[in-house]
């Protein structure tokens, strides 16, 4: 939950209830679902370390990632609005969270606004997010899809620490990906050779470095700024 910062500078109080709330962490091993589709759950959880990927499996097994989950990214949105969740939420590697329960989650908008609008504003960028999705599976290009993809990684893990100006470990198989992106996986294999040729980014193992940020920006029509997590004006 100290992610709230990048958004709000937090008072002494505020930090303390943060530290208090992280009071408990389970371990969930690769492939283990966080949140399954179908079933109801009261807490919603922050990822404290490895990643994760939110998705939807089709009646015929055709699967759908709606988005991979870093560290400090809250898990639970929005399938806590509804009876039972929409959506699976599992780990792609080992994985550490740390519950928080919905009444102490509603309980925090009354003791720390400041922190709940925090809140708030994280998850409207993530809708945001979201947003890009749609219109990358529903009107870019392969091309642009995987180039918007790579530069998404790319400012979400120098967020979380894991990346640096250019560069960062892949954090999705290449079968990841096309579930990510609507493609298929030689789709997605022959996209990346076409980056690497043309000169936008160079791979070594699974260090995925991206060489020209600037054409593979306007390339993919990708809005760094208004992606990026802002601090909250005024707060």
């Amino acid at each position: 939950m100290e992610r709230v910062g990048r958004f709000v500078s937090l008072m002494p109080g505020e930090r303390r209830f943060l530290e208090e709330l992280q009071s408990r962490f389970d371990t969930v091993r690769s492939g283990a679902e966080i949140v399954s589709a179908g079933h109801g759950y009261r807490s919603l959880f922050v990822l404290s370390r490895g990643t994760a990927i939110r998705y939807k499996v089709l009646h015929d097994g055709r699967r759908q990632i709606l988005n991979l989950v870093l560290p400090g990214d809250i898990i639970g949105f929005p399938g806590c609005l509804f009876d039972k969740s929409l959506y699976s939420i599992a780990a792609i590697d080992d994985a550490v969270v740390c519950p928080v329960s919905f009444d102490v989650l509603f309980g925090l908008f009354r003791s720390h606004p400041r922190l709940g609008t925090a809140l708030f504003w994280q998850v409207g960028h993530e809708s945001a997010l979201f947003a890009e999705h749609l219109v990358g599976v529903g009107r870019r290009s392969a091309y642009e899809r995987v180039a918007h993809l790579l530069l998404e990684f790319l400012v979400r893990l120098q967020q979380a620490g894991l990346a640096d100006q250019r560069s960062y470990q892949l954090p999705m198989t290449q079968a990841l990906m096309a579930d990510s992106l609507g493609l298929s996986v030689p789709h997605v294999n022959r996209t990346l050779r076409r980056l690497r040729e043309d000169g936008l980014i160079a791979v070594k193992g699974t260090r995925l470095t991206c060489l020209d940020v600037a054409a593979l920006s306007r390339l993919a029509g990708f809005d760094g700024p208004n992606l990026t997590a802002q601090r909250i004006v005024g707060l």
